[in-house]
């Protein structure tokens, strides 16, 4: 009898030491950024499979997911590890879209370098900008950003309506074949066609894949650790000998390129470009996107971007519920934030830390 609390006590022993084992091994897997990639190509090539089977989705909408996803990854560079509230991201994202459109209808419909193109002219706007905007700081860094925005929507509406086509958007879009080859636009080739989704989220999801590996390097290299403890404390940072202005200009600078990647993409997969990808709701919908997700978080704001467009998409088509899908994005946001302040993927985080005993 006396043996049975002792051998107890050594179960709950060996239990406890086995999470923490989990727990180690999860965060040294975690922590590669091959582990990274690995993690994203496998949930491209299932995301599909379980978005159209299981949620009624469809692969035209996991498209749009994963290029918002980029968009929010590429704004979360900026809010969540730097600390900077931008307003005005949709001057990057609808200008590389119409950037990319015009390059299309007038230089060369090939889809690498519309994308090239549309990111170029995302990355020289946003130098020029960061430089006016990052002279001033907090909410009034967010309002120059936003009047920055504004200025864009109102000289593609009027001004320079004879290449934006006005309120009408451009819609002389060219898209060619992949590599002079692959039709984006058609159903995968041959043997290939028995991977999920179409080329055209095929070809998305490794842009994606791509995209989420070189933000990891940025964010595990030392201009990421500058980056967060710029966030954490400015003055600080000032203090150390850091050219804090410079790294906020950089980190502004890669934001906008990420923002220009995925609106070129969202030129690709429409074949147009609507003038609301200019609007200040697209900027404020990336901002719901990255803090539902989880700001500071690598897969947080692709998790975001696919609750947000499901709910868009999906929940407003529903009959009784669907008229009412933006009081339901705005409770479902207000519940996440009450319930995980630090957004869904730190919900998921801080469920596996109770599964496996570990913490960060």
């Amino acid at each position: 009898m006396s043996d049975e609390p002792s051998d107890a006590a050594a179960a709950a022993t060996t239990e406890v030491e086995h999470g923490r084992t989990l727990a180690a091994r999860w965060r040294e897997f975690r922590d590669r950024e091959l582990s990274t990639v690995v993690l994203m190509a496998v949930g491209v090539l299932v995301f599909p499979v379980v978005f159209n089977s299981l949620l009624d989705g469809y692969t035209q909408l996991a498209t749009l997911i994963l290029i918002w996803g980029i968009f929010a990854v590429g704004f979360d560079i900026l809010l969540g590890y730097t600390g900077l509230l931008s307003f005005g991201h949709a001057v990057f994202w609808g200008g590389a879209a119409y950037a990319a459109g015009i390059f299309s209808a007038s230089v060369s419909s090939a889809p690498l370098l519309v994308i090239l193109a549309g990111t170029a002219f995302a990355v020289v706007l946003s130098v020029v900008v960061g430089v006016l905007s990052l002279r001033r700081g907090g909410i009034y860094f967010a309002i120059l950003t936003l009047t920055f925005g504004q200025m864009a929507f109102y000289l593609a509406t009027s001004p320079l309506a004879f290449l934006t086509n006005g309120e009408n958007g451009f819609t002389s879009v060219d898209i060619g074949p992949l590599l002079g080859v692959l039709d984006l636009h058609q159903p995968l080739p041959g043997a290939f066609g028995m991977l999920p989704g179409s080329t055209l989220y095929l070809f998305v999801g490794v842009v994606a894949v791509a995209a989420v590996a070189a933000a990891s390097r940025i964010l595990n290299s030392p201009y990421g650790i500058v980056f967060r403890a710029i966030r954490e404390n400015e003055r600080r940072a000032e203090f150390v000998g850091l050219d804090v202005w410079r790294y906020k200009l950089m980190a502004f600078v890669i934001s906008a390129a990420f923002a220009g990647i995925a609106g070129s993409l969202f030129t690709i997969e429409g074949n147009y470009v609507p003038l609301d990808s200019l609007y200040w709701t697209t900027s404020g919908e990336v901002v719901i996107m990255a803090a539902l997700g989880g700001v500071g978080s690598l897969f947080g704001p692709l998790l975001g971007a696919a609750v947000y467009l499901y709910i868009e998409f999906i929940v407003s088509g529903m009959e009784v519920i669907g008229p009412f899908w933006h009081l339901i994005l705005g409770a479902v946001f207000v519940a996440v934030i009450v319930l995980f302040p630090a957004g869904i993927w730190g919900g998921v985080e801080t469920a596996r830390d109770a599964l496996t005993g570990g913490d960060d």
